[in-house]
């Protein structure tokens, strides 16, 4: 691992880079020389005669060109690859360059006239080979510095929409730019069959989802730059403390993070992940790149424990209003493939549709439907709230929430309006407290990152749940195994740990993991706070069994930073190879632990507001926004607030409730005694027959006894 103090990486990183293509060239001065052994094979791919209008830029991640005899030019200092492409584009002589972070270096010749000049560079930093490419498809198909990156050996053969046959492989990226059917994402091309596949998806839509991008030995991936992606609601997930050793360009004096994350938003390029104030104070740095698109470059991160790390575009959601006679339609396109739902908020389950593998979706809502319950403020005006559900079945920090409105001229109720919406807040829901189902030995309960208690909790804080032994003396440890969590209504749940201990949904919960350092032993499993959409109780239910000495954890599967990898969970003791005296379970143990959550799903609108004079046909929302400022990595979402009150008591509070109860039927019953008892007193002194009896009253006891 390379260790470098953060204020100076930036110098660092520049002197690698320059260390690294210099040596390189030295190294393979003697192979590229072979080219004069080979000259009557020599093809030039790039016309001499393209037209300025027709130049084109494909990269290649991870390689190098080396070619010391036909280098024009070396720029130390480079921060931008659009700068370095722009020397090579206003060249007529350069055919090709490397760009590392603060180098450029231009040639007259390309891989593909010496293919055998291109070399892979990915240690100590990876490298970004560039070369010219000749389109005939005008400059108005791409305005964006390069068109297409090519990584040989793969494919996206799953997401085919279109197979042509090409004449080579700039024909295929061309018939990709002037695809009209549909946005074309990608391109698969056969250099053995000339067969040109297209595609609406690439390697960022189909993140995660396995068994899409795929090694193929005889096919090249062409990603297309030139496409745009939906730069609104853009939500960013934070890979902690790793930092990309090559990024595409880098700004000083940016003021802010949400500053450098508007950067990435509106940059020349697809811009996927970005890193604010790790290299150096106020410095943004961009890059097209994340740890999906890195996964065959050999350690692409730094990895420093004092810095913040890298944000990772998750996903980003255009959504447009179509106000017509009778109802409204909302579409939503999305930049990564999409399994969920949509929903009208008060009617999840009436007024849904389905969506599978989808980019781009709609829900209509008439008017007169009472299934979706689309509301009339006024004359001519109707809304709606609708839920963009990502998990099938709860609610997650990643789902969205809209507030739609149409408003009409009814003179003309036929113009369509698109609106793209910015919204604020989150789904939050409201964490009041745990309750236990009693138990002799453990206790489970949720509390902040750390084990601070918590009273309330919103969708997407990072929560733990934790399981705790109560005896600070008890010689046991525990394991756990089949955790679901449920709707108060009993009728909807999920799996989160399996009956193996290992997590079900790791995107949802993670591996159950020993706390170090506490008093007592404990388990914890981190998550992040979720709500079903039907139900205003949550219920956590698991099974634990004690062990004896110890419980060994089981090797479980994850999926982080774009790898698999494997990881230890206590949710259950391995296979025992050890003899039996040295690790017993108590198998009659095993204990049903579980806990309630009220939830509440109210929502607090603030109308954006649009110029006072009335349009023919508008469309507006409310957004719903949280009461506390969000962190810039999260997206703006649906907001469900906080409830102060808990209306959940326990078996305790019932029967303290109902001991005052009865204590204070008994005070009422001696005041009244009293009174009664003074007022018979009184008749018998004013009619001369008084006896002097006491008496004595038993509360536990309708019957007085005199004496």
């Amino acid at each position: 691992m390379l260790l470098l103090h953060r204020h100076f990486l930036p110098l660092a990183l520049f002197m690698v880079s320059f260390w690294t293509l210099n040596t390189t060239a030295q190294e393979l001065q003697p192979l590229v020389n072979l080219r004069t052994f080979t000259s009557n094979m020599k093809h030039d791919y790039f016309p001499k005669d393209c037209p300025l209008s027709q130049v084109q830029f494909e990269i290649v991640t991870g390689f190098v060109f080396t070619s010391p005899d036909d280098m024009l030019d070396s720029r130390p200092g480079t921060l931008m690859l659009t700068d370095c492409i722009e020397l090579c584009k206003q060249n007529s002589t350069c055919k090709s360059a490397n760009f590392e972070t603060g180098l450029c270096v231009l040639f007259q010749s390309s891989a593909n006239e010496f293919p055998e000049g291109l070399t892979t560079s990915q240690f100590p930093v990876f490298t970004l080979y560039i070369q010219k490419v000749c389109l005939r498809t005008g400059s108005e198909s791409c305005k964006r510095a390069w068109s297409f990156e090519k990584i040989d050996g793969y494919s996206l053969e799953t997401y085919a929409k279109k197979r042509i046959i090409s004449s080579g492989r700039s024909n295929c990226e061309e018939l990709c730019l002037l695809e009209r059917d549909f946005p074309c994402r990608s391109a698969t091309y056969d250099p053995l069959t000339g067969n040109c596949l297209l595609s609406d998806m690439d390697r960022h839509t189909v993140a995660g989802t396995p068994g899409t991008y795929i090694y193929s030995k005889d096919f090249i991936y062409l990603e297309n730059n030139c496409v745009d992606d939906p730069v609104k609601l853009c939500d960013f997930q934070l890979l902690k403390h790793k930092i990309m050793k090559t990024v595409d360009s880098v700004y000083q004096d940016v003021p802010t993070m949400e500053a450098c994350r508007d950067l990435c938003l509106a940059a020349p390029y697809r811009c996927h992940s970005f890193d604010y104030g790790d290299t150096g104070d106020r410095v943004c740095r961009l890059s097209h790149h994340t740890s999906n698109t890195l996964i065959l470059i050999k350690e692409p991160y730094l990895i420093i424990d004092d810095i913040v790390g890298t944000y990772e575009l998750s996903s980003c959601y255009n959504v447009t209003i179509d106000c017509r006679t009778s109802d409204m339609v909302a579409t939503v396109r999305t930049n990564k493939i999409f399994n969920g739902k949509i929903y009208a908020k008060d009617n999840p389950n009436s007024c849904v549709v389905d969506v599978q593998n989808g980019i781009e979706f709609s829900i209509k809502m008439a008017y007169n439907d009472i299934e979706c319950n689309v509301k009339r403020k006024s004359d001519g005006v109707y809304a709606n709230e609708v839920i963009i559900q990502h998990h099938d079945r709860i609610v997650t920090s990643t789902d969205l929430g809209l507030a739609l409105n149409c408003q009409y001229d009814l003179t003309n109720r036929t113009i369509q309006n698109d609106f793209d919406l910015s919204i604020k807040g989150a789904i939050e829901p409201s964490l009041f407290r745990e309750e236990v189902v009693e138990s002799p030995n453990v206790l489970m309960k949720v509390t902040g990152r750390g084990g601070n208690e918590l009273n309330s909790a919103q969708v997407g804080d990072p929560l733990e749940l934790r399981f705790k032994i109560s005896d600070y003396e008890s010689p046991y440890e525990i394991f756990v195994r089949d955790l679901v969590a449920k709707d108060g209504n009993d009728q909807t749940e999920i799996s989160l740990i399996d009956s193996r201990g290992c997590p079900s949904e790791g995107n949802i919960m993670g591996p159950l993991r020993s706390v170090q350092g506490a008093k007592i032993f404990t388990l914890a499993a981190e998550f992040d706070a979720f709500k079903f959409p039907t139900s205003e109780i949550v219920h956590f239910r698991a099974h634990v069994t004690p062990c004896i000495p110890k419980c060994k954890p089981v090797r479980c599967n994850a999926y982080e930073g774009g790898h698999h990898i494997e990881v230890d969970s206590y949710g259950r003791r391995k296979k025992r190879y050890a003899p039996r005296e040295e690790e017993e379970v108590n198998q009659g143990s095993k204990m049903l632990v579980t806990q309630a959550f009220y939830v509440s799903d109210k929502f607090k609108g603030e109308r954006r507001r649009s110029s006072s004079s009335p349009q023919r046909n508008q469309t507006n929302t409310d957004h719903f926004f949280n009461d506390e400022t969000m962190d810039s990595s999260s997206s703006t979402k649906e907001s469900v607030h906080r409830e102060s009150n808990d209306i959940c008591m326990n078996l305790t509070g019932i029967m303290v409730a109902v001991g005052v109860f009865i204590l204070i039927q008994i005070g009422l019953g001696l005041v009244w005694n009293h009174i009664r008892s003074r007022r018979n007193i009184s008749k018998q002194q004013e009619n001369g027959d008084f006896n002097s009896n006491a008496v004595i009253f038993n509360p536990y006891n309708h019957h007085s006894r005199h004496r």
